[in-house]
């Protein structure tokens, strides 16, 4: 039987080298092991190395795993200040590899998948974090309307919008009743900010393996996973690469819940949150629970579809049950944060 995410390898070969200039056969793929969602392969050719991002196969969520548009933010970015990959060629004929994908540059470099970041000394660990926050704060300076991207997200309050799509993806993967779910599914709605007017270019992910970084410097070389992009309210990226730091340490996704921010020399979230402000000149964030909640109820609705596909069979990841099975957990350490903040 033909492995879920086994690619046609002579097909794609012939499919590549008419489309792409340069690129030459014969080519060697190999999945990569981290993503939940969009399958990831390193193609290794003759003329260099690429990377290849499609959809999963089987019955999708409408709207969910939209290579397309990821392969179009990396389009409008090319020329910014924003580090990402060179886009090569999107393919919407299902029928080369059985679904849409789109091949990229394969860059170089080094991703930190412990946000404690145990492989570098103390004293480095900082200048690390400044650089992600740089990096986020360039993306959301980024004029859209200049790169293209005006027509990116649609109108109205961005956080209305979001509660609305993830508590219907939730319900479309719902497996069981989750109390804290349901909470969350009242309150938000019920403590959403005032849309502050101009959107920003949104990541949707912006967690700290979502980064490449340069081998020999303390830069970025590319942001990764642009799946969930959209334009919306820049503070719910701040907030989302906050709530993953507050993840427990021995997770699937690995935070730092539980260990001192001062011990291992990294800023702890107060910081963070300033030095962001910084960098923006934007004045101190209100409500900041709010946006803290709304992460943790995104995560645990994408955990929720996670669980669903596995289920299924068709997930991407050899960790997608135990992915799952943090929905509930998630939800519940938001109503937590609630309860405090109350």
């Amino acid at each position: 039987m033909k492995e879920p995410n086994q690619l046609d390898i002579d097909r794609l070969t012939s499919y590549l080298e008419e489309r792409i200039p340069g690129f030459e056969g014969p080519v060697s793929a190999d999945k990569f092991a981290g993503g939940q969602s969009n399958p990831t392969f390193l193609l290794d050719a003759k003329s260099g190395r690429y990377v290849l991002r499609r959809q999963p196969p089987g019955e999708l969520l409408k709207s969910a795993h939209a290579v397309d548009r990821e392969f179009r933010v990396l389009t409008a970015l090319g020329n910014t200040d924003v580090p990402v990959a060179r886009a090569y060629h999107l393919c919407e004929d299902r029928d080369v590899i059985g679904s849409m994908f789109y091949v990229m540059s394969f860059e170089e470099g080094h991703i930190y998948w412990d946000p404690a970041l145990p492989e570098i000394a103390r004293d480095q660990r900082q200048p690390v974090y400044d650089a992600i926050l740089g990096t986020m704060a360039k993306l959301h300076d980024v004029d859209v309307e200049a790169v293209g991207l005006a027509d990116y997200g649609r109108a109205g309050n961005y956080f209305e919008r979001q509660i609305g799509l993830w508590t219907k993806q939730y319900r479309a993967a719902e497996t069981e009743r989750l109390g804290a779910m349901e909470a969350l599914i009242d309150w938000l709605p019920a403590n959403c900010p005032v849309d502050e007017g101009r959107p920003s270019l949104v990541h949707g992910d912006f967690r700290i393996d979502n980064l490449i970084f340069d081998r020999h410097a303390c830069r970025v070389r590319a942001l990764l996973d642009w799946e969930l992009s959209t334009l919306g309210d820049p503070l719910a990226d701040l907030a989302y690469f906050c709530m993953c730091l507050r993840l427990p340490a021995d997770g699937p996704i690995t935070g730092l819940g539980g260990m001192s921010r001062a011990g291992l020399g990294v800023p702890d979230e107060a910081a963070i949150v300033a030095r962001y402000c910084e960098l923006r000149g934007i004045p101190p964030i209100t409500d900041w629970h709010f946006y803290l909640a709304m992460s943790f109820f995104r995560l645990a609705a994408i955990a929720q579809g996670v669980k669903m596909r596995a289920l299924k069979g068709n997930a991407s990841h050899a960790r997608a049950r135990e992915v799952g099975e943090m929905t509930g957990q998630l939800a519940e350490m938001a109503t937590e944060l609630l309860e405090q903040a109350a």
